[in-house]
């Protein structure tokens, strides 16, 4: 029997609290919500306080409140997944969420069948159901480690589609399942049944909600709260018309709205991901509570030395070989590449679609393939997220993936070229600019581009000036550039602060102020002035960042400390060679006997790969 009224009332009331209070936490602690939800759960569920229980809002209740939460969840997830990112994205990315997942599902589908000893298709739910990782649980740590953009990109990139992918994969097994199908002709007829299904609902109310926001008068003094309502109802409607038609085609039927509503030209578009962000708070404590309902410790305990055994693998064996075989040959740094191998936690898709498919099979009496579905997702969630989310932190740091940013206030051709050229010298670069389509060319040249006015000091702290080494202020305005300068130095401290002057006569004004300042009518004459009196030297200067470069870097190897110069030249690159050693605030051209220090920063000279090379003989990765 369900509880009272009364009291269904008062446990609502606490779930909710709970949920609020979560993210309370979430936010002081920098931490993934999902650890003291869980933990609230718990305290809540039969195995603690026995507030929460399978009765509490009676089986079929309970199937009904997780549905519509997973429901929103999905949407929520799906709203965020943009297709004109997903075309930007590294090859990494991509492979990331496709050769990846297939890794993930296949190799966790198989320890969970041998480790834990279930059914091929109850191992396959569970498998399926581990592929996903999140934004959820990643955007909390990539808060609190500011690797650099390429990282972030390709772990939330992961995480959003990895989310729907999942979620859709799982329906389908979770059919099998239910209908006790295993004919394989059979179980591609489900698929493409409840995802035809859900792409026909999921279109058809995408396009009646787009067209209401567009075209219909939402009252111009309530418009944005009833663009919110709007998009929620259709996400519901959506979900509720399509399990209608197809039992388990809702999910599909959410993705699929949300991904054509969020890449749709909408508007109110911030207010309603505002509000989404709200409802989903919600309803992921509805989710959670709901699975500390149905876990049982004995369930765990059943488990066993095999559960150990797939958390073991899901962590350390099956999530960095994907990792290691998605990201070979790409840009990423063999020091990130570790560390992404060791940040997958799962999260909100896993638990809620897991509660969801749990409740549905203890109602069909499969009580152990429930448990074992409950117990089996719980543990890898409860130990990734904990160990993973946890200790990301202390991870970074040892593996040295934190790097120091570059920031380049403009994101005009001034500040577009340097982008490329420091990037080009492994920089961490991010452009701040706050002109759309500037924004759009900046990102279709593949930079990374923080949207916003560099002259206020909150846009510079969300873009990452606390860790920034170098400002740079390049826009079109002198009085904007100083602003930026002055701003940087007084609030964030960089190592290096320069401003651009458009107009000469600002020059003096700028330095008499503490600002570094490179004017640019003085740089063209003085390259001009150098093709005339030098054209060798600027003909090369010309190529710097092609064929040629100069590259200025600290010496951290030990193996170079107290080795002369004649000593050091036949082990560098042919066609690159020392310039200038700086110690102590002093710059000299080494004699041959000059031995380096640690500290001591070199310039080398010459060809673009070989000074490159020859960069980490002075500093190794």
């Amino acid at each position: 029997m369900s509880a009272g009224a009364g009291q269904l009332i008062a446990i609502v009331a606490v779930i909710i609290a709970t949920g609020v209070a979560a993210q309370i936490l979430s936010d002081r602690f920098q931490l993934p919500s999902i650890i003291f939800l869980i933990a609230a759960g718990i305290a809540l569920g039969p195995e603690g306080l026995g507030v929460v229980t399978r009765e509490t809002f009676g089986l079929q209740g309970l199937s009904t409140i997780v549905g519509l939460s997973v429901a929103i969840i999905v949407f929520e997830g799906a709203f965020h997944l943009k297709i004109d990112e997903l075309r930007q994205a590294p090859a990494a990315s991509v492979r990331l969420v496709t050769v990846g997942a297939a890794i993930a599902f296949v190799a966790t589908t198989a320890v969970v069948r041998f480790a834990i000893g279930v059914e091929w298709l109850v191992a396959a739910l569970i498998g399926a159901l581990l592929v996903a990782t999140g934004p959820t649980v990643i955007a909390p740590i990539l808060e609190v480690v500011p690797v650099r953009d390429k990282v972030a990109t390709a772990l939330d990139t992961e995480g959003i589609v990895n989310d729907v992918t999942a979620a859709i994969l799982a329906v389908v097994i979770f059919e099998a399942i239910a209908s006790d199908t295993t004919d394989p002709a059979e179980l591609v007829a489900l698929f493409a049944e409840r995802l035809g299904v859900g792409v026909v609902v999921g279109v058809t109310v995408a396009a009646v909600v787009y067209y209401a926001l567009r075209y219909v008068d939402l009252s111009p003094g309530n418009a944005p709260r009833n663009a919110r309502l709007l998009v929620l109802a259709g996400a519901l409607v959506a979900y509720g018309e399509a399990n209608l038609v197809r039992t388990e085609a809702g999910i599909a039927a959410v993705a699929v709205a949300g991904i054509l509503l969020g890449n749709a030209d909408i508007p109110y578009e911030e207010q309603i991901t505002d509000f989404k962000g709200d409802i989903t708070l919600l309803v992921l404590s509805f989710v959670f509570i709901s699975l500390a309902a149905l876990l049982e410790f004995d369930s765990l305990i059943q488990l066993g030395l095999g559960g150990l055994v797939v958390v073991a693998a899901v962590m350390f064996v099956i999530r960095p070989a994907l990792v290691m075989l998605s990201t070979v040959g790409g840009s990423f740094q063999r020091n990130e590449r570790i560390f992404m191998s060791f940040v997958g936690p799962r999260g909100i898709i896993p638990a809620s679609v897991a509660t969801l498919f749990a409740v549905e099979l203890a109602n069909s009496g499969m009580t152990e393939a429930a448990n074992a579905l409950v117990g089996t997702v719980f543990l890898v969630i409860m130990a990734t997220v904990v160990l993973e989310g946890g200790f990301a932190k202390q991870i970074a740091k040892k593996l040295d993936v934190i790097p120091m940013r570059v920031l380049i206030i403009g994101g005009g051709k001034v500040g577009r070229t340097l982008a490329d050229r420091l990037e080009d010298r492994g920089e961490n670069v991010v452009i701040i600019e706050n002109d759309e389509e500037v924004v759009q060319i900046a990102r279709n040249e593949g930079h990374a581009v923080h949207i916003g006015d560099g002259t206020d000091t909150e846009v510079l702290q969300s873009a990452g000036a606390e860790n920034a080494r170098i400002v740079v202020a390049a826009t079109g305005d002198d009085d904007a550039n100083l602003l930026v300068a002055q701003l940087a130095e007084s609030k964030f401290d960089p190592e290096t602060v320069l401003a651009r002057a458009n107009n000469p006569d600002n020059v003096e004004a700028f330095e008499e102020l503490g600002v570094t300042t490179v004017s640019s009518v003085l740089a063209t004459a003085q390259a001009i002035d150098n093709y005339i009196e030098r054209p060798a030297l600027a003909n090369w200067m010309g190529e710097i960042g092609e064929s040629g470069d100069v590259l200025e870097t600290e010496v951290t190897s030990e193996e170079m400390v107290g080795v002369t110069i004649k000593d050091i030249g036949p082990k560098l690159p042919g066609g690159s060679l020392i310039a200038l050693v700086a110690r102590d605030g002093e710059t000299r051209v080494p004699d041959a006997d000059f031995m380096l220090q640690i500290g001591d920063r070199v310039t080398i000279i010459g060809g673009h790969d070989e000074v490159q090379e020859a960069r980490r003989r002075f500093k190794p990765e």
